[in-house]
């Protein structure tokens, strides 16, 4: 008996989502060459060292390993591929021009899965900018990712914008905490726990949970929060990039959001869409360590189209046409020339609708079943 088990979180792809899934990838990274984003393509497998050399938010325990039997390295597989382009634009591309950019696609591995997506597989596209962050480069990012979602077939998508280092800031500053402290308060934040906060005595933070909600009002409420001037190149740096993509989608704010920002700095921003639950994707401003020891600032973006392949986005029905036994095969090439499908019998007993035929060949014409 042939066995057909698969690994937790592993899956097979078939007809026809398997098809749609490549037809919306190529949607998506044509949207990114359309503005320049040139292609990169790294291995799905690296040495452990120079990948956890790059990694921020995640430890060693997070990666699947295994010894490379050449070498007697230990290897690891990817769980994400921006720190993969991180290490290309510092290394084999450290001499191109800036701002350099690059997208990609490729599958990723996460050793665990999450509720909402029980996969470990995914498929991750992405472009970054490369060698600034500054409000003209976020913008151009987080448009082209709305962009690209809206050629993927998606309507109604909300960004939410938020301030990955905002309690680093603050703590750091005019509401002093110890590191022990900061980080408590962080997990009060992440619940939106009011009681929380005041009972570690940082009520000071209050006014962080109240700043959360639609753009417009929650931005107005950060302004008078940060009346110290502290923050307000921040703000008015995310206020510039939603001034740029208002028409584009529904704007949210969320200051203290962290889920998916380890490594991101001054901004970041999450992808919805109407009709899928949890977020499409993320991106933001960060920093990549350069070759001579310093950083160089970048921002970009990652999508997780999963959910979309799933539903069946870019699941186009194509004409097929049925060849019997005998066709005029010029004029079969002619039709595949158009873009037709062609499926040729090889025996009496090979039936079109078995086939999944929507047409036959008769003579040089196609006629519909």
């Amino acid at each position: 008996m042939i066995k057909n088990l698969l690994p937790e979180g592993f899956h097979d792809s078939l007809p026809p989502l398997a098809e749609a899934g490549f037809r919306l990838e190529r949607d998506v990274l044509d949207t990114l060459a359309s503005h320049g984003y040139a292609r990169v393509s790294p291995p799905l497998v690296e040495y452990e060292d120079v990948l956890t050399g790059r990694m921020k938010g995640s430890t060693k325990s997070d990666l699947m390993r295994f010894v490379d039997p050449i070498s007697q390295r230990t290897l690891a597989l990817r769980p994400d591929i921006t720190m993969q382009i991180g290490r290309i634009a510092a290394t084999s591309l450290s001499r191109a021009a800036r701002p350099l950019r690059l997208s990609y696609s490729g599958q990723v591995l996460q050793l665990r899965s999450g509720q909402l997506r029980p996969e470990r597989s995914r498929l991750q596209i992405g472009a970054e900018l490369i060698g600034s962050d500054s409000v003209a480069a976020a913008s151009e990012i987080v448009s082209v990712a709305i962009e690209a979602l809206m050629q993927a077939g998606l309507t109604g998508i909300t960004v939410d914008f938020t301030m990955p280092d905002l309690v680093d800031i603050l703590s750091a500053g005019p509401l002093p905490l110890s590191d022990a402290d900061a980080a408590e308060v962080r997990g009060e934040l992440d619940m939106k726990d009011a009681g929380g906060l005041a009972e570690l005595g940082a009520t000071g933070y209050l006014p962080l949970i109240e700043a959360t909600g639609p753009f417009d009002d929650a931005m107005a409420k950060m302004r008078a929060f940060a009346s110290d001037d502290l923050l307000t190149s921040r703000l008015d740096g995310i206020a510039a990039i939603a001034a740029t993509i208002k028409d584009k989608a529904n704007l949210t704010l969320d200051p203290t959001e962290r889920h998916g920002f380890e490594y991101q700095n001054w901004f970041g921003f999450t992808l919805f869409a109407e009709g899928f639950v949890g977020a499409m994707g993320r991106g933001g401003s960060y920093e990549i360590p350069a070759h001579d020891g310093g950083t160089e600032n970048a921002v970009g973006f990652s999508l997780y189209p999963g959910p979309l392949i799933d539903a069946g986005f870019s699941a186009k029905r194509k004409n097929t046409v049925f060849l019997p036994l005998g066709h005029d095969s010029q004029a079969a090439a002619a039709l595949r020339l158009d873009g037709w499908r062609t499926v040729a019998a090889l025996s009496q007993d090979d039936k079109a609708e078995d086939l999944r035929c929507t047409h036959i060949l008769v003579g040089p014409t196609p006629q519909e079943i």
